[in-house]
């Protein structure tokens, strides 16, 4: 019956050995799985998930046991809610603990993402009232400007000037366009549809925005990649801007690799939200500067760059993109070098198919 259950169960005897670990404890805890384990101290098994075996041994100290309780573990990033009993013989005996916890990743991710959702609506509603306040003004300023650009022919002094402040005025138009479609709500026209061409396109999108110049870019997709449902416009952006970040880190030499792989759901990485079923997993990386790690945590944040013409919204529509298809993103600098963006997408979506 246990090795039925859903949840991960764990039971320890009062002196300290594992009793009982069925395959879903093994898997949400990130362990490998041994027969050996049984019999063994749980301390020693636990050994990379401190914060679990913290909670096992205070299960025969404590009076009042948490109930619905939830930890983040520090190793994979999880959040697991758990419960815990302790065990008693028919004399009321104490025999043992029995720790049942879930993965409640997904679900916290779900719960921030609807916060996030609220919170950008409400931005939306005030960014679109001022969007529309300030649009105005910059198209008369341009406008005026090429006039007066058009009746000082001979004046290079003026030329210069006028130029520059229409330069200026399309550069500011451009930001106020850019910060309403990251505050609009994404509405997705969902389709079956193949990933390998939304790539190839976005890698020729890219390089009309950011010319690559002397970089290679080198593409690992196997044939039989399983179409996805998805909204290839929305997608095809989100790989647009993931390499177009990866042209400009690059300074026009290096290479940047984009790989494809199908992932049962078995094989899906852990350390980060837990996607249900089949999922197609990218990794966009190139071998440039890669990112400090006082930078890592604020990548994705909204007006945050490193660029000193960037906006900072490239990276927070690719996440706001990637959460509405109910993926997952992740960022890391490989042990060679550079920096590795891996999203991974579901092939199946909860989404209506548009059509």
């Amino acid at each position: 019956m246990v090795w039925s259950l859903r949840n991960g169960v764990l039971a320890v005897t009062v002196d300290g050995t594992v009793a009982v670990m069925n395959d879903v404890a093994y898997r949400i805890l990130g362990l490998r799985q041994r027969a050996a384990d049984i019999g063994r101290p749980y301390s020693a098994v636990l050994q990379s998930q401190p914060e679990v075996a913290r909670i096992m041994s205070g299960a025969f100290d404590l009076v009042h046991l948490p109930n619905r309780a939830e930890l983040r573990l520090k190793s994979t990033n999880k959040v697991i809610g758990y419960t815990i009993s302790q065990v008693h013989d028919r004399r009321g005996k104490l025999t043992g603990a029995t720790l049942f916890f879930k993965d409640l990743t997904r679900v916290e991710q779900l719960e921030e993402r609807e916060r996030l959702r609220d919170r950008l609506a409400a931005l939306g509603e005030m960014a679109a009232a001022i969007a529309h306040e300030v649009k105005n003004p910059l198209a008369g300023i341009e406008v005026m400007a090429g006039i007066l650009k058009r009746q000082l022919p001979e004046s290079q002094d003026a030329q210069t000037i006028l130029a520059d402040i229409i330069k200026e005025a399309k550069m500011a138009n451009a930001i106020v366009l850019e910060v309403l479609e990251f505050v609009r709500p994404i509405r997705l026209q969902v389709e079956h549809m193949s990933l390998t061409d939304v790539i190839r396109d976005a890698i020729a999108l890219a390089d009309k925005h950011a010319p690559r110049g002397g970089v290679d870019v080198t593409l690992v997709i196997p044939e039989h990649l399983p179409t996805i449902q998805g909204d290839p416009h929305q997608l095809r952006q989100l790989f647009t801007n993931l390499v177009i970040n990866a042209f400009e880190a690059m300074n026009g030499k290096g290479g940047v690799k984009i790989e494809a792989i199908e992932l049962p759901e078995e094989e899906s990485p852990t350390g980060g939200e837990a996607l249900v079923g089949a999922t197609v997993q990218v990794d966009v990386t190139d071998n440039g500067p890669g990112v400090p790690p006082d930078v890592m945590d604020r990548i994705f944040s909204p007006f945050f760059t490193t660029k000193p013409q960037g906006t900072g919204l490239g990276l927070a529509i690719v996440r706001k993109i990637v959460n509405a298809h109910d993926g997952r993103i992740d960022v890391q600098v490989p042990a060679t070098g550079g920096t590795q963006f891996r999203v991974t997408l579901p092939v199946s979506s909860e989404q209506k198919l548009f059509g």
